[in-house]
């Protein structure tokens, strides 16, 4: 089972879920309607096995906003993804012991 965090506006996020459908089962999460809280984001970053940064949409407004940069601290950027949920790079795709992020799409066929 992969645990699909999807943005259906995002052409990116469309394309990756159009990769896995008939291929896994598949449990969507629209993620931004149904946020993950900071020990979620800290277990995903924990399976993906990249820094925190590369989790972060750094071209949203909320991220200057929120008074962060490139050298955020890793506590810091999981609080501003918590609470700007727009602000997590999509899509995320997570099975029982790793995660990938969607892009370029083809990266979520890793986890088959």
């Amino acid at each position: 089972m992969i645990t699909f965090w999807h943005n259906p506006r995002c052409s990116k996020s469309r394309q990756a879920l159009a990769l896995l459908e008939g291929k896994t089962g598949i449990a969507l999460r629209r993620y931004l309607e149904d946020a993950p809280d900071e020990a979620e984001l800290r277990r995903v970053h924990a399976l993906l096995g990249h820094p925190v940064i590369d989790m972060v949409r750094r071209g949203e407004p909320e991220f200057t906003a929120a008074g962060l940069s490139p050298d955020a601290s890793d506590d810091a950027l999981f609080a501003a993804m918590a609470a700007h949920p727009k602000l997590i790079e999509r899509p995320v795709a997570v099975s029982a012991d790793r995660a990938v992020i969607g892009r370029p799409p083809e990266a979520v066929l890793d986890l088959l």
